[in-house]
């Protein structure tokens, strides 16, 4: 049977909480918060730094910096434009920070600026570094004769008659350049009467951004280098003057209007709307010709655009090709995660472990093949009659997917909430859904307005003794690609509450049933928020009784206004905050009289650090066995809070509790190799090392954590204990 913590049982009372008024005298001052945007621009330099991690292999480095270049590609698709769009339309909204949207805008632009830069240094000294291991990127570089003829002969082959080139004249209109395209426009002369002539080449998305040349030693070339490196076999009987290489940025988010009435059509055209958004960046490579910018800038319509001109390289997500390249030694040690071993010890059985006790797995150091199994085994039972499932993000090829699509063909009840607004994945979620639809799923689209982002499946089993009800919350989507990179929790229970407060979840998904008397759950946009005031408050009283006050968050994002001054007011109080937010943090710490009992860390590493945790010390120092603790799918941000569907899980079973609260929580605060401190000014800065410096990572990639450990923990190597003093953050 589940053992349960007694003080976990009841959680205060929303309805007897009194709140506290505002934390300081510096409440009406836009300096209490940091700007979101600038805040999340300082989170992508610090991706960017580990680019020049020099204890990172090369091709890792390499790898980080693509990412860095596809963060920002998002960033300016949708936040930036966003802005530009207010500075359009004249919309004054003013910003917590108390900025307009045209102070933002080219807050933002200044920065951007300057992190291209960085992106352009790391590049120059990556390439360098590179070519000295033996991988080589070139450009007009001389090639051995060897490659030289196989280069020409794959343009020929295999470019030449996918590219259409274009002249730039009256009679030929202008080419629609698509989102994150990327064209060349020449300058020629026509050798048979001098004429000079202008050409755009747009090069096709399905080609590839860079092309490895074979040899033993690694080659590549980026596919704009190689279209220009072959300009006169384009353009016979022209003489080349030069040329210039370009990409833009579209606006790519999707408004949803309020009289949608078809939500599946209305984001199947505006799929097909956002590849035509209106250009918000203009990038151009080398020197390029006057007349030909001048072209651009008038034909692409640009208006409040940001124009970006580098002699470097343009597009850095596209490096991510050459991270593929295979040298072993130029990449981290590959790592395997172990699989559950108390689910091993009931022959594989998910549901007579988690019925026997709870389970949390922590991704990407426990498979999640758990997850899958989970819900495989689901399909195949003929025990289980019915299966519910959220689905946000699941990726392309899915085997969560496959297994809803093998239990309603095994003619289970099989309903799954299909979320058609997850950014960037609309497309595939469409694609998903029709397929499921199709297999006799009952597909849900859940609300208009707001998104379901909460990770939630149930499974209804028929047993001895009736119905149960097995759950699975999760921090992370159900995404088998990224579960092997980002740090997720993954909860199994059998507990009849969770059980039934996960059905009214569903029920409020589908069919608009309030969620009333949950015994457990915190629902946003219903009682999320309310909770966590409520647990806020009781530390601050806490702390005004002279008790020990203490609260521990792991978050993604930290941008509530509301939640920000709760967190202040705590502060104020003498209630000792410490905080790991991945990303953008709109809270200043260190601020005497506001937040100098808060301090703030970022964790950026290896894995890209993304489960949801909040500990409460509940009258004791954390960390101790009496704490609040909560594992949630909602970051600290008012979309969340307010605007999606998201779920608070408490934690009661010991072994769980201590998993979450005295391994992965601590290990976090603990860290200093992976760690930036953000200080009062904004500026974040890498934690020392120290004597004895301490990686997170590599911490739960070399001792397995407790929960899931079974009869190994009687035997085996035990994991070694953390303890936590003030000042190691």
């Amino acid at each position: 049977m589940t053992e349960i913590t007694e003080s976990l049982r009841i959680l205060p009372p929303l309805d007897a909480v009194e709140f506290s008024a505002s934390p300081s005298p510096m409440a009406s001052l836009p300096a209490r918060y940091f700007n979101r945007e600038l805040s999340w621009l300082a989170f992508n330099q610090r991706v960017l730094a580990e680019a020049t991690n020099e204890h990172y292999p090369l091709l890792e480095r390499l790898r980080f910096l693509s990412i860095s270049g596809n963060n920002l590609d998002e960033f300016l698709m949708v936040r930036v434009a966003g802005f530009a769009g207010q500075v359009r339309r004249q919309i004054e909204e003013i910003s917590i920070d108390g900025q307009t949207p045209s102070q933002t805008l080219a807050a933002i632009h200044d920065k951007v600026i300057e992190l291209e830069a960085i992106q352009q240094a790391a590049w120059k000294d990556l390439k360098t570094l590179l070519a000295e291991a033996g991988v080589r990127v070139v450009g007009d570089d001389k090639l051995d004769a060897g490659r030289e003829t196989w280069l020409v002969d794959y343009f020929v082959e295999s470019i030449l008659p996918v590219i259409t080139p274009q002249a730039i004249d009256p009679a030929h209109p202008f080419p629609f350049v698509t989102n994150q395209g990327i064209g060349v426009l020449f300058s020629l002369t026509r050798e048979a009467d001098d004429a000079p002539v202008m050409e755009m080449v747009l090069i096709p998305a399905a080609l590839p951004r860079f092309v490895r040349i074979p040899g033993d030693e690694a080659a590549w070339i980026s596919i704009e280098d190689l279209i220009c490196r072959h300009a006169e076999v384009i353009f016979p009987g022209f003489h080349v003057h030069g040329h210039g290489v370009f990409r833009i940025l579209r606006d790519s988010d999707i408004e949803l209007e309020e009289d949608a009435e078809d939500l599946v059509r209305y984001y199947r055209t505006a799929i097909q709307r956002r590849r035509r958004g209106m250009v918000i960046v203009l990038q151009l490579q080398g020197k390029f010709d006057p007349a030909a910018e001048e072209l651009l800038r008038t034909q692409l319509g640009l208006d409040k655009a940001l124009i970006m001109k580098t002699e470097g390289l343009i597009g850095f997500s596209g490096l991510a090709a050459i991270c593929d390249e295979d040298r072993p030694e130029l990449k981290f040690e590959p790592y395997s995660p172990r699989y559950p071993e108390r689910i091993l010890e009931h022959d594989g059985d998910c549901f007579a472990a988690i019925r026997e006790k709870d389970i949390v797995i922590q991704h990407p150091y426990e498979s999640f093949e758990v997850v899958i199994d989970f819900l495989r085994q689901a399909a195949r039972d003929p025990d289980v009659i019915a299966i519910k499932q959220t689905l946000y993000r699941a990726g392309k090829q899915s085997a969560v997917i496959s297994a809803l699509i093998q239990a309603a063909e095994a003619g289970k009840s099989v309903t799954a909430v299909v979320e058609l607004k997850a950014r960037f994945d609309e497309e595939q979620n469409l694609l998903w859904a029709s397929q499921l639809e199709r297999a006799g799923v009952q597909v849900i689209y859940g609300f208009v307005d707001w998104k379901t982002h909460a990770k939630v499946s149930m499974v209804v089993r028929r047993e001895a003794e009736g119905y149960r009800t097995y759950c699975h919350f999760g921090t992370g989507n159900y995404h088998p690609i990224t579960a092997r990179i980002y740090t997720d929790l993954s909860y199994f229970t059998a507990d009849p509450a969770f059980g039934r407060d996960v059905g009214r979840l569903f029920n409020f998904i589908t069919g608009y049933v309030e969620p009333k008397g949950a015994e457990l759950l915190a629902i946003s946009p219903i009682s999320l928020r309310a909770r966590l005031y409520a647990c806020i408050e009781a530390e601050i009283a806490n702390a005004r009784a002279g008790k020990p006050a203490q609260i521990w968050a792991k978050l993604n994002s930290l941008t509530d206004p509301a939640l920000i001054d709760r967190l202040y007011a705590a502060s104020s109080a003498g209630v000792e905050i410490y905080l790991v937010v991945r990303g953008i943090c709109c809270l200043r710490p260190g601020i005497e009289g506001l937040s100098e009992n808060i301090e703030v860390k970022s964790i950026i590493g290896r894995f890209l650090e993304h489960c949801r945790i909040w500990a409460f010390a509940n009258d004791s120092e954390l960390p101790n066995r009496d704490a609040r603790v909560f594992i949630t799918s909602a970051d600290g941000m008012s979309r969340n809070l307010d605007r999606r569907v998201e779920v608070m899980v408490p934690i009661r079973t010991k072994t769980v509790h201590d998993q979450i609260l005295s391994q992965v929580m601590l290990a976090n605060l603990l860290d200093t190799e992976q760690s930036w401190l953000l200080s009062p000014d904004g500026t974040y800065a890498r934690t020392p090392r120290g004597d004895t410096p301490f990686n997170v990572h590599r911490y739960f990639m070399t001792n397995p954590s407790l929960s899931g450990r079974g009869a190994s923990l009687a035997s085996g190597r035990k994991v070694p204990k953390l303890s936590l003093r003030r000042g190691n953050i």
